[in-house]
């Protein structure tokens, strides 16, 4: 859908995301690397355990489809190939600190009078302007400040963020997302212009129904749960009722809340739980549409609780899916990584495949698009680029350089 377009991408880890979600859409993205290769060819983990720039799994991940060049932006030589190579492309992705590129001399406001219709998108953790801009944007603090580490770990214990840095990835695709809006809008105008995708403020957003409206409607501050979903308040105390719930070989998720929505599924739990010899006890004398726990005592919720429990360990969390499907129980399981390969839906749909890497004799199993499209194809297409695997293609036979010429800037540390 997008392969008429180029795409110039100068992220780091911060903004891989937009590059390869534009490329996975048919653009022809080239990612720019300084000579020897970009850093973040070293964030493991590494293929078989291999420490090795060319074998990073993480690299591998976020830079598929998408070439490689070296060019060093520090020397002139590298920013006048930078401005030739602007006069045919779409759009430059970077993720550099606010501003930088306007020191290098490569700011919107220089790129666009070379190219009237170029699109720059700035993926930073606060964005191009206000007074946070330069603050430092490691993943954690704007995981942190956007609220989403506050309500993450046990409630007796300090807040937790992930082991992966997520944060930046939502940044990175709203990016992708701002990218596409700009090149809809210059179809219309015939003029490019600067995206600012700033993580923390996509952070705040993608929250705000857990955190913001609770505040904002009911002057409710939410707090860290960890497996609680909720605090049952019985007549003579109080039962924590998890949000998770162990099985034989992991976790599923299931709420049991009262009301008219919830009555037949609830039921045919209560009915499942029984049929599988085990006692209910108070959840058969439950009315699930007109009751609430407050009309029963902390020991009844805890009998309760301690039912359901017993039951859930006593299978395996796909056999509680299944059973939940036939029942038309709303419950989910936790599908760990090896659980996903093997999931039935992706399986029917082929989302996963196979990709060749030559150079390391062996196929790698990618995810596949995050859409699928009736008249057009999302998704992987080729591996990521080796250190500038596309020199030779994008110097020589779009630039019109010579073997001498490639030599001498190698030489110069431009390329």
């Amino acid at each position: 859908m997008l392969s008429c377009y180029r795409v110039l991408d100068l992220t780091n880890e911060k903004g891989f995301l937009c590059g390869k979600a534009l490329g996975d859409l048919g653009a022809d993205v080239i990612k720019i690397e300084k000579p020897g290769g970009d850093p973040s060819r070293n964030i493991g983990p590494f293929y078989h355990d291999i420490p090795d720039p060319e074998k990073s799994l993480h690299w591998f991940a976020f830079n598929a489809n998408k070439k490689s060049i070296t060019l060093n932006l520090k020397t002139v030589d590298g920013r006048e190939i930078f401005k030739e190579l602007v006069k045919t492309a779409d759009v430059v992705v970077e993720s550099f600190a606010p501003g930088y590129m306007d020191k290098l001399g490569l700011g919107y406001s220089v790129l666009s009078q070379i190219n009237p219709g170029i699109i720059m998108t700035s993926i930073s953790g606060f964005g191009q302007e206000g007074p946070y801009r330069d603050y430092n944007d490691r993943d954690i603090a704007v995981w942190a400040m956007s609220g989403y580490m506050y309500i993450m770990g046990e409630p007796d214990r300090p807040p937790l963020t992930p082991s992966y840095r997520h944060g930046h990835l939502i940044g990175a695709i709203n990016g992708a997302v701002g990218t596409m809006i700009a090149l809809c809008q210059r179809a219309i105008t015939g003029q490019g212009q600067q995206v600012d995708a700033a993580t923390h403020q996509g952070l705040c957003f993608a929250i705000s129904i857990e955190t913001k409206v609770p505040w904002a409607t009911r002057r409710i501050i939410t707090k860290r749960q960890g497996r609680i979903r909720e605090r049952i308040i019985t007549k003579d105390g109080e039962v924590i009722f998890p949000f998770l719930w162990e099985c034989k070989d992991g976790s599923v998720v299931i709420t049991l809340w009262f009301g008219l929505g919830f009555e037949k599924a609830n039921q045919a739990l209560v009915e499942w739980i029984e049929s599988d010899g085990i006692d209910p006890g108070v959840l058969k004398r439950i009315d699930w549409r007109t009751d609430n726990w407050g009309r029963y005592t902390k020991a009844e919720a805890t009998e309760a609780l301690e039912a359901i429990s017993k039951f859930f360990k006593k299978h395996t969390k796909m056999e509680l899916y299944n059973g939940a499907l036939e029942r038309r129980i709303q419950l989910t399981p936790l599908l760990t990584p090896k659980d996903q390969m093997d999931f039935p839906q992706f399986v029917a749909r082929n989302f996963w495949r196979k990709v060749p890497h030559l150079e390391l004799e062996t196929e790698l199993t990618y995810p596949g698009g995050f859409v699928k499209l009736s008249d057009a194809e999302c998704g992987i297409r080729f591996r990521a680029p080796l250190i500038g695997e596309h020199n030779d293609e994008i110097y020589k036979k779009e630039l019109g350089m010579s073997t001498e010429e490639l030599v001498a800037m190698k030489q110069r540390g431009v390329i």
